[in-house]
């Protein structure tokens, strides 16, 4: 067994700590074929249903794609959604341990109505104030618990409320405490409250969101100065930009790595993040070099934007690819 080999193996006994804003993707599908008497709105003539998990869940099932244990922490609603989120996860073979049910929240879903292969409509059912104290408490808690076992956390932000700057430091302190690594997929509402973070993974746009830069950040310089900025904000140790079609750049304290991408064909770049993160999580627990760390990411990436819609990455492929480009 080569050296990627057995790191992929390692995954299996790796458990992973998902905590953030987990949701519902849910899909009217249907035909279009005349528009409505009622108002200038095509009609659309339903021929099926659809709900898949989203948001940090689509993490979930990649971190279980990989042959890892994940486990999702987060406060979603009592209500219908909220049930239809937990069997969705039981379906998918997922633990329910880590949801807290909370009377003061909506289950955040996202329903699209699709005509002739075309999105038409998106109706948002969610709530994104920030938790409550009472609820907040909860999920510190829970949290606690649930990272007794775990070797690994990822911080999945997608600004619903359920991670803030009240509990953020929290929960990271948790961490830091018991010596867990930490990794983060942010987003701008709380993207510098993530200090003294493991690995930090940004877009360009977040990071231009976040760091408020009006310039572009269109070469390696531009881009290393921004990097350098955000960790000097954040004090973590390891940061991790996806550049799109430029592939991806890793910065530890000592050492920088751009990786170029792969030539690919795209199908659907949806979800790519959530796979990075994933591998970049895995990695990190099983301690690997920053470049093979971003080198894997990097791959995992590129090969589910080969694919339509939001699907988590094929292991053996991930490893045939990745030996065939890294070697052993």
């Amino acid at each position: 067994m080569n050296q990627i080999q057995t790191l992929f193996s390692s995954f299996s006994k790796k458990r992973v700590l998902i905590v953030g804003d987990v949701m519902i993707d849910s899909y009217i599908i249907g035909k279009v074929e005349r528009v409505s008497p009622e108002a200038p709105v095509p009609v659309v003539d339903v021929t099926g249903f659809d709900q898949r998990l989203g948001g940090a869940g689509n993490v979930a099932l990649n971190v279980k794609a990989m042959g890892a244990i994940p486990v999702l922490c987060t406060v979603v609603g009592h209500d219908k959604e909220g049930k239809d989120l937990r069997d969705i996860m039981v379906k998918n073979g997922l633990s329910c341990s880590g949801l807290i049910h909370s009377d003061k929240r909506k289950t955040t879903n996202k329903t699209r109505v699709l005509g002739n292969n075309h999105q038409l409509l998106r109706i948002d059912h969610e709530i994104t104030t920030d938790l409550d104290v009472v609820d907040s408490f909860l999920l510190e808690q829970r949290f606690a618990e649930e990272l007794e076992q775990c070797d690994v956390v990822i911080f999945e932000d997608y600004n619903k409320g359920v991670l803030h700057g009240k509990n953020i430091q929290t929960l990271i302190k948790k961490c830091v405490q018991k010596g867990i690594p930490t990794v983060v997929d942010p987003k701008k509402a709380n993207f510098l409250e993530y200090k003294h973070i493991t690995l930090f993974k940004p877009n360009l746009k977040e990071i231009k969101e976040g760091l408020k830069i009006d310039g572009d950040l269109g070469d390696r310089e531009s881009v290393a100065l921004a990097i350098e900025q955000l960790m000097g904000r954040l004090e973590n140790s390891m940061t991790l930009v996806t550049l799109s079609e430029r592939g991806v750049v890793i910065k530890t304290q000592e050492h920088t790595h751009h990786i170029p991408a792969h030539v690919r064909t795209i199908a659907d770049v949806s979800g790519a993040g959530d796979t990075v993160v994933c591998l970049a999580a895995l990695c990190l627990s099983a301690k690997t070099d920053a470049k093979t760390l971003a080198e894997i990411s990097n791959l995992a990436g590129g090969l589910v934007c080969e694919k339509t819609g939001v699907v988590p990455i094929d292991k053996e492929q991930l490893l045939a690819e990745a030996i065939r480009v890294l070697g052993s």
